[in-house]
């Protein structure tokens, strides 16, 4: 029976399933997938067009989430489910990595800066949201992550999505040589 730690009330271990729609190289493969073509197109298009920049800023956003959960994991050490059934166990130390979902807030993160550019504009841009919510709902049919962990994983995402928007000018174009701020397409 697992122990009663406040906010982790609503954590709970839930059936385990990795195939269809949860399996993991299924939802790991459709972020990779949509990462490479935003690096690409972002290469492609520049920071110079709205949609380049916001391809920029989702580079940007992913990098900042995904830091932030790997320190997370790191200071706050808590077990996963299927190590234990119990989700008041943090600050375990060793290799207990759960706390937050670096997938979870990778997802989030991927999506964000589209739905804030486009959302009230194009509302069917929202499905978007549907990425991270998929994905979170895998972690927690394989039994990697509690359910505090994915919401505090899109938490760290949307944050850093929003962090990203908000710039006017992506890191990655600050940090990287003008001819990306152009973009190749402009070169042909």
């Amino acid at each position: 029976m697992a122990e009663d730690c406040g906010l982790s009330r609503v954590d709970h271990i839930v059936s385990q399933d990795a195939s269809g729609v949860w399996n993991p190289n299924l939802y790991r493969g459709i972020v990779i997938g949509l990462t490479v073509g935003e690096v690409g197109g972002a290469v492609w298009e520049g920071a110079e067009s709205r949609f380049g920049k916001t391809m920029w800023q989702g580079i940007d956003s992913e990098i900042i989430a995904d830091l932030s959960a790997e320190a997370g994991k790191y200071i706050f050490t808590r077990t996963r489910p299927d190590q234990v059934n119990n989700p008041c166990l943090w600050f375990q130390h060793g290799s207990n990595h759960s706390f937050p979902s670096g997938e979870a807030s990778v997802a989030a993160a991927l999506v964000t800066p589209y739905v804030l550019e486009y959302g009230s504009e194009y509302p069917a841009t929202y499905a978007l949201l549907l990425l991270p919510l998929s994905v979170g709902a895998g972690r927690i049919k394989n039994q990697a992550h509690w359910q505090t962990d994915v919401l505090a994983g899109w938490a760290v995402g949307g944050v850093s999505g929003w962090y990203a928007h908000s710039r006017d000018v992506p890191f990655m174009i600050e940090l990287l040589p003008h001819g990306f701020q152009v973009g190749y397409k402009a070169q042909f």
